[in-house]
């Protein structure tokens, strides 16, 4: 049996080989590339197993047995209030629509310093939890949260927190670990067992076997019945960020916003109908990445998805950049917004079709990027792009402007 542990940080993967029975293993440890658009010269070389598990973002880690992927972490240190904890959603939802248990290492609470206030501790968004727990319900994979260790429970006063300059985490005294967890923490401890569980059960059964055995086994469980607890006793309620960004709606609103750009020759397709109401994520804002793309992912789990794939919702999700304005009496809506606009969008995508070889003669492509272009070939520019216009496009039914519209019809 071999393992490869593809890792972004390799004091990381270091880390987590000695804290787990990957030790004991025969390994060898493999870069990791996020996608075509930041690292063009390495990418397309990743096995397409690992590719799979890319398509919309890339985790901190994954490793895999005889090129079966059978776990990814993903870790952080920021705040975790209002969209935050959602930044890194889409990772992880890769990975656990992959068939891929997802680990996320995040604070149950941060100390930050606002101007002209003292410190104080940012604490987790709850629904972070529930988001979670539904795509494990709906895909049977695990998808569990370990808190980064931190001062949070044992000082409630962060002035006094004697990591208070590292916003009150504690990180391992081991020098070669550096940034990373407090391997003594009991969080940590945890995560370690319900690593050597995975790699136990996945021996014993094979990978395709054994992913469907995990969640029954006891150190899993039990960690996703934390979860839930903590959801409950954090307060956690769909009247929390970003769900308080959403508007639900009748479909019907959303057609006759978009029969403006119907004709004689075209209407509408069928994949928007055929739902009933719809959900909007209201975005008033400069049009970017994080930690929005993560919140959407988030959303759909949270309010729309009932199955595996897109198609499975119950609900539309459509994506809104501007101050979105209802009209009841007329049931359509208008949008406003003197931040965003459809060229920001299109701009975003031209600028990662400059990483496009397709339109190139063979005897313009150096021999090094024929491998690429190749890749290119299969997928189109699906990696090229940059990762927020992935996000929004494999997430979104629709993603509305004030002066233009993107939509699915099928």
């Amino acid at each position: 049996m071999n393992y490869r542990i593809w890792y972004s940080t390799e004091s990381f993967a270091d880390y987590i080989i000695a804290k787990t029975n990957l030790k004991h293993k025969n390994f060898v440890k493999k870069k990791m590339y996020e996608s075509d658009a930041n690292n063009a010269k390495n990418f397309h070389s990743l096995p397409d197993h690992i590719k799979q598990i890319l398509y919309l973002d890339a985790p901190d880690l994954i490793v895999e047995l005889d090129a079966e992927p059978i776990f990814s972490i993903e870790i952080s240190t920021e705040a975790g209030t209002g969209h935050n904890a959602f930044q890194r959603f889409a990772r992880l939802a890769a990975s656990v629509e992959n068939n891929v248990p997802a680990f996320y290492i995040y604070p149950e609470a941060a100390i930050i310093t606002r101007q002209g206030a003292s410190p104080t501790w940012d604490k987790i968004n709850p629904l972070i939890f529930r988001a979670m727990e539904n795509i494990m319900t709906i895909y049977k994979i695990p998808a569990l949260l370990y808190y980064f260790p931190s001062d949070f429970r044992t000082y409630a006063d962060a002035q006094k927190c004697p990591n208070k300059n590292r916003k009150g985490l504690i990180f391992d005294s081991n020098k070669n670990f550096r940034d990373c967890p407090d391997s003594s923490h009991f969080e940590m401890i945890e995560m370690f067992d319900a690593i050597n569980e995975i790699i136990s059960v996945i021996e014993k059964s094979s990978v395709i076997e054994g992913r469907g055995k995990l969640l029954g086994k006891q150190v899993l469980n039990k960690r996703k019945i934390f979860m839930q607890d903590e959801f409950a006793a954090k307060g956690g309620n769909e009247n929390m960020s970003p769900l308080t960004a959403t508007v639900k709606i009748p479909t019907e609103y959303l057609l006759n916003h978009l029969s403006q750009y119907e004709n004689k020759s075209y209407t509408v397709g069928e994949l928007l109908r055929r739902r009933e109401n719809t959900i909007i994520y209201k975005v008033d804002a400069a049009f970017r990445g994080d930690p929005y793309p993560g919140a959407l992912a988030a959303i759909d789990y949270l309010l729309c998805r009932e199955g595996k794939t897109f198609e499975e919702r119950k609900h539309n999700l459509v994506m809104c950049w501007g101050n979105l304005r209802v009209n009841e009496e007329q049931k359509t809506f208008t949008i406003n917004s003197n931040k965003s606009k459809i060229h920001d969008f299109v701009n975003a995508v031209k600028a990662s079709e400059g990483k496009n070889l397709l339109t190139k003669n063979y005897e313009d492509i150096p021999s090094n990027e024929i491998p690429r272009y190749y890749m290119q070939i299969r997928y189109g520019s699906m990696f090229s792009k940059v990762k927020h216009i992935r996000v929004f496009s494999y997430f979104a039914d629709a993603i509305l402007f004030s002066d233009g519209a993107l939509w699915r019809d099928a």
